[in-house]
């Protein structure tokens, strides 16, 4: 849906202006079809052409002809010479027919130049006129030379096949079956045309495919390897070639899936979207003369007769050819330049067909596919000129009511398709047709207003008009008088040449764009007025000339409300009259307006020169926020002093909202510190644990001394200390500066938590926005933090270190030494409630990098069920040092999935191998069916009942079983 037509002028090659993506822009087409990436615009032309030619001659029998028959005739003789056959089709599109025209003629040459058949000896040499399938060929830009190729390989394969139809023929198939590299005067242009039938292949069989095809299909994985191989070096396509055997047994696996039930089978290999759409479109716009590229060929009925013998094979019905008619007549009005009226006329009477079809009960799914992106598209473009239809019909109204009935008609069509209204008994019926004219009117009612919004925004900005409310040393009062003047000849113009074509539409056109007119300079003008401290002659001489334009649009929109009553006194309603409000508010709202933009001033400064380190040892948190607190006090403070009485509420709300936003924007700022994925190291390959690995001598050879017994762990043997003295005596916490830094910015959000809980119970001023965002910030910063002080400060003594070439000579305990200095030192810096926040994130992240060792250790680690006592007196210790610090609950909560884990250890290989095998298998949709175990993706949720967890478990346990078990399964690699 990203790319876009661009505009072309007439003289231009059609063909080359088409598909070409480019930079979004107002004035320029939405495709609708989406893209084929594997494709090019000559590689579809190419194969559009190679289809056609298959289908016409094999609607003849394959048997050569005469040239004045192959093909439909397309020129009668007339009085004085050849003249064009009239088209039905372009008289009742409203085409005009082109006159001046003359008829395509051609010279016939031998028998193997011909392009369909051979004349008599006596008429070669001598003119003859063009049959359709000729002209339909030039137009497309192929020589004979291509057609005496396609012809031999046509004879070739419908040899003994007469009876043979084309919607069993996979023609890509077919093609390189029978065509010789022999027959390419180039090897590498053979090659080129080899690997564009596969690409065929694989966009027909696979990628675009009517019937869905499963990724993992055996034939289409085998056609992808051959597609691939075929880029570097053309497949051997002899009689007797493997690989031929290969592609024809996938192609035609996967063409007739789902055969039809009906007497005539047809395969399927172009008929899926959008692949099929995109081969009909190039044989669709050989009907534009490639001389004037605005002009519908006279042959159309006869082009047209041609193309249709291709919707077999492409899967395509009267009613998407009509939405494809529709959008290559539009299309084409587009890239030349929007000059040919005819073709907008052409389009608007083919969706009226369009309409009517879908509007039929009986429609396909496929239909549905094209019908809905194409409308849409018109309906985009339509409505991106009507939304600044002041600008684009500045010159020529009158394409403005074209453009108005493209956007009803696709507009209707649209929103009948989405609409959930049903369709059924008068009543109904009565009120879908109400809802359609309100939606119209809506829509019209929209373009309005956004096109007069525009207009009136550009005189603003041409005028620069935004300097009056900057500049204080200048007079701006010359500025709004011009702009008074310019909005008032907007209104004229708008009365005089846009609304009456409106009115068609909307019962109040002009009423609704004086409206508008209204609110826009009432906005610039209350805006104006805000930096007037008190009443000058200047102010007043412009008030006037304000009120007399305010009274000329309120008597546009009170004359036409008059003519509808209910949409009237609707209108009337949105008018907010000018005014200026008593000097007491006005200095209010302004020094309301300093203030907050004082606030936000020290924000911007905070932002570019805060360095995250604390006020003071009393004062832990960033000095931005402290300025902060300090301008907050001090305008709320004087901010109740100030009486403002009647607009206190409106102004308090103003002040709210404006604290709101502040605070909100600084929470953002202060909780702007990356994410904890950031420090989560990658996870390693998956390996298997063989015996005879590096690691696992290691492992045997340092378990082998202590295999007597296990030492268990207590905690209580580094306590964690209780006070700042016993913290700042040692080495002890591994928090690096950045995180000390993370530690500061919790502080300042703790900070200003406390401060608007302060501040709510003393005053009215509520900021309800930030309070709600701020808890959100605090949880994000302690993970960051937690994540960084364990998996990056404390890498060492956790994820680099535990376990590390066996269990019982790296076990726990250096990490919880680590570990309790950590939590002493946050507990003295951080303050209630961001300590406790960050202390269960801690716990988080430890637990995170525990199973991180025992599930994704890489190569350095292994594990035999022997270890798992050790390994679960570690978890154990683990939870008694944050029991210390934290509620046991949530330590219990936070550990019971590591638990889960870490029991998976002790569960003997044959019986882990049989669960993960039911796991993963049910995981996937297979059931319990145990014949092919698929390999389970990595969530990153470790969990007891998780497949992945139970694979990396066996990925760690060393022993034969598991070893011989991952290498049958998922011929996963030995470890180095």
């Amino acid at each position: 849906m990203g790319t876009r037509l661009r505009r072309r002028s007439s003289s231009s090659s059609v063909f080359s202006a088409l598909e070409e993506p480019e930079e979004e822009d107002g004035g320029e087409l939405q495709w609708p079809f989406g893209r084929l990436d594997t494709l090019t615009r000559d590689e579809l032309k190419e194969t559009a052409y190679e289809l056609f030619f298959t289908c016409f001659r094999s609607s003849s029998g394959g048997r050569p002809r005469d040239g004045s028959d192959a093909g439909t005739k397309a020129s009668s003789p007339g009085r004085g010479g050849l003249t064009p056959a009239t088209s039905r089709v372009k008289d009742a599109l409203g085409l005009r027919a082109k006159p001046s025209v003359p008829v395509r003629t051609t010279v016939s040459t031998s028998a193997s130049g011909s392009l369909f058949a051979t004349l008599p000896q006596s008429a070669k040499g001598k003119p003859r006129p063009m049959t359709s399938a000729e002209i339909l060929r030039t137009q497309m830009g192929f020589t004979e030379q291509t057609d005496g190729r396609l012809r031999k390989i046509l004879m070739r394969f419908l040899v003994g096949q007469v009876a043979k139809q084309v919607e069993t023929i996979i023609l890509p198939l077919e093609l390189l079956r029978h065509l010789r590299p022999v027959e390419f005067g180039d090897p590498h242009e053979y090659q080129r045309w080899q690997h564009r039938q596969l690409k065929v292949l694989e966009a027909g069989l696979l990628l675009h495919s009517s019937v869905p095809t499963d990724r993992l299909h055996p034939a289409g994985l085998r056609l992808r390897e051959i597609v691939s191989a075929s880029e570097f070096k053309p497949i051997d396509t002899s009689k007797h070639s493997e690989a031929m055997r290969a592609l024809c047994n996938c192609a035609m696996s996967l063409a007739w899936r789902h055969q039809s039930v009906a007497p005539v089978e047809v395969c399927h290999w172009a008929d899926g979207f959008p692949l099929n759409v995109h081969l009909y479109l190039c044989l669709f716009r050989s009907i534009f003369d490639l001389r004037e590229p605005t002009i519908v060929l006279e042959e159309l009925d006869e082009l047209l007769e041609l193309i249709k013998k291709t919707w077999t094979t492409l899967g395509i019905n009267k009613m998407i050819h009509d939405v494809c008619f529709t959008w290559i007549l539009f299309e084409q009005y587009i890239v030349t330049g929007l000059v040919e009226s005819d073709l907008m006329d052409a389009t608007l009477a083919m969706l009226d067909e369009v309409a009517i079809n879908a509007k039929q009960l009986d429609r396909e799914p496929s239909y549905m596919k094209v019908l809905m992106p194409t409308m849409t598209s018109l309906k985009l473009w339509a409505e991106k000129q009507l939304l600044n239809y002041h600008e684009c019909f500045d010159k020529d109204v009158t394409m403005m009511d074209s453009v108005l009935c493209l956007a009803v008609s696709a507009t209707k069509i649209v929103r009948e398709e989405t609409s959930s209204i049903g369709s059924v008994g008068m009543i109904v019926k009565h009120d879908i047709r109400e809802g359609r004219n309100l939606l119209l009117k809506n829509c019209v009612d929209q373009y309005i207003r956004t096109s007069v919004k525009s207009a009136f925004t550009k005189v603003y900005d041409h005028g620069k008009f935004d300097n009056m409310v900057v500049e204080v040393d200048e007079d701006p009062n010359d500025t709004m008088i011009n702009l008074t003047k310019a909005t008032e000849s907007i209104a004229f113009v708008e009365k005089a040449k846009y609304s009456p074509l409106l009115k068609r539409w909307h019962p109040i056109p002009r009423a609704i764009a004086a409206v508008t007119l209204h609110s826009c300079f009432g906005a610039v003008l209350r805006q104006y007025m805000y930096k007037f401290s008190c009443l000058t002659k200047e102010l007043a001489n412009l008030l006037k000339i304000a009120g007399n334009l305010e009274k000329l649009l309120i008597q546009m929109v009170t004359e036409e409300a008059a003519e509808s009553e209910e949409d009237g006194k609707e209108i009337l309603h949105e008018i907010t009259a000018y005014g200026v409000d008593s000097l007491l508010f006005k200095l209010t709202k302004h020094w309301v307006d300093d203030r907050l933009g004082m606030a936000r001033q020290c924000i911007n400064s905070a932002k570019e020169s805060e360095n995250w380190n604390p006020v003071s040892k009393s004062e832990p948190y960033a000095e931005s926020a402290v300025n902060i607190m300090n301008i907050t006090k001090v305008t709320v403070d004087e901010f109740f002093e100030i009486q403002v009485e009647p607009k206190d509420t409106e102004v308090a709300k103003s002040l709210a909202d404006g604290l709101d936003t502040i605070f909100k924007d600084y929470i953002l700022f202060v909780a702007s510190c990356g994410s904890k994925e950031s420090y989560i190291p990658a996870l390693p390959p998956l390996t298997r644990c063989n015996q005879d690995s590096r690691v696992s001598q290691l492992w045997k050879k340092a378990a082998a001394p202590c295999s007597a017994g296990v030492v268990a762990i207590d905690p209580s043997s580094f306590p964690i200390p209780r006070t700042a003295h016993e913290v700042g005596d040692a080495h002890r916490h591994t928090a690096s500066r950045s995180t000390q830094r993370l530690y500061v910015r919790l502080n300042t959000l703790n900070h200003i938590l406390h401060y608007m809980d302060d501040k709510s119970s003393s005053c009215k001023i509520q900021i309800e926005g930030a309070r709600s965002s701020i808890h959100a910030a605090i949880l994000h910063v302690a993970e960051v933090a937690s994540y960084r002080l364990i998996f990056l400060d404390s890498a060492h003594f956790f994820y680099d270190s535990l376990y590390m070439g066996s269990v019982i000579g790296a076990r726990v305990n250096p990490a919880l030494r680590a570990l309790s200095h950590n939590i002493a030192h946050l507990s003295v810096v951080l303050k209630e409630p961001a300590r406790a926040k960050m202390l269960r994130e801690v716990l988080r992240a430890s637990l995170e990098a525990f199973l991180m060792v025992v599930l994704a250790g890489g190569s350095g680690r292994a594990f035999s069920r022997a270890d798992f006592e050790m390994v679960a007196e570690d978890l154990a210790s683990l939870k008694r040092l944050f029991a210390q610090a934290c509620a046991e609950d949530a330590v219990a909560e936070a550990a019971a999935a590591a638990e889960g884990v870490v029991a998976l250890m002790a569960i003997p290989t044959e019986k882990l191998v049989e669960e993960f095998s039911i796991a993963a298998c049910e995981a996937s949709g297979l059931g319990r069916s145990l014949e092919r175990v698929p390999m389970p993706p990595t969530t990153g949720r470790w969990h007891r009942s998780d497949p992945n967890t139970m694979l990396r478990i066996l990925c760690h346990r060393d022993d034969d079983a598991a070893n011989r078990f991952l290498r049958r399964t998922f011929q996963l690699p030995k470890r180095k």
